[in-house]
């Protein structure tokens, strides 16, 4: 059974997870933790509960969910999975960072790509990759039929949805991602999305401003 840890980070107030196991192996979701301080925290967590990390992911590669990439991976010799077409969201986060007055460390390379379909074994646990584009063009999802849960990145959340005017995004892609494939998760499933607060599936197929089923 997986637990799951959320931590908000950066000036972007991004949600950074944790997903462990019984066995103490861990995952560590779209990290965005930039200061030494908030380094410390994720840190402080891992140790105190004895986890090893052992998979590192990203949702998509917009600056505010892969600040705390480079930190992660050399901390706990961790290889990068990205989907192939975030590539070039992750290699211009040092000069999109600029542009908001953060330094940001270098990206690690990707080590392997997520394609839609893959499952993440973790243990005994399976996180399902959806690929869900729209917010950025290689966007992916992680749900967990299991315990009726979905880590959806920026893609969905409580009564919003991603924006669409960066590069790589589209309303009506986004759209069709919504309708088609998180709406198609059974109404009780948890929605962990990038920011905020959680929410469900059938909530929001009722009550979304944006997209309603």
């Amino acid at each position: 059974m997986l637990t799951v840890e959320v931590f908000c980070f950066n000036p972007f107030q991004e949600n950074t997870y944790i997903l462990y196991n019984e066995q103490k192996q861990a995952v560590v979701i779209d990290p965005g933790c930039h200061s030494a301080a908030e380094q410390q925290t994720v840190v402080g967590f891992i140790t105190q509960n004895g986890l090893t990390p052992v998979r590192l992911i990203n949702t998509h590669c917009h600056i505010d969910h892969v600040l705390g990439n480079n930190f992660i991976a050399n901390t706990y010799g961790l290889g990068l999975e990205i989907h192939e077409l975030e590539t070039e969201n992750l290699e211009k986060t040092v000069p999109y960072g600029e542009m908001f007055g953060l330094v940001v460390a270098p990206q690690p390379t990707p080590t392997s790509y997520l394609t839609a379909q893959d499952t993440i074994v973790l243990g005994t646990d399976e996180l399902q990759v959806i690929f869900t584009p729209g917010h950025s063009a290689g966007s992916v999802s992680l749900y967990c039929a299991a315990q009726n849960f979905v880590i959806s990145g920026d893609v969905l959340f409580f009564e919003s949805i991603g924006r669409t005017d960066l590069p790589g995004g589209s309303f009506m892609v986004l759209k069709e991602t919504i309708t088609q494939k998180m709406y198609s998760l059974p109404p009780q499933t948890k929605v962990y999305s990038g920011h905020g607060n959680p929410t469900s599936i059938g909530y929001e197929m009722q009550h979304n401003p944006y997209i309603k089923a």
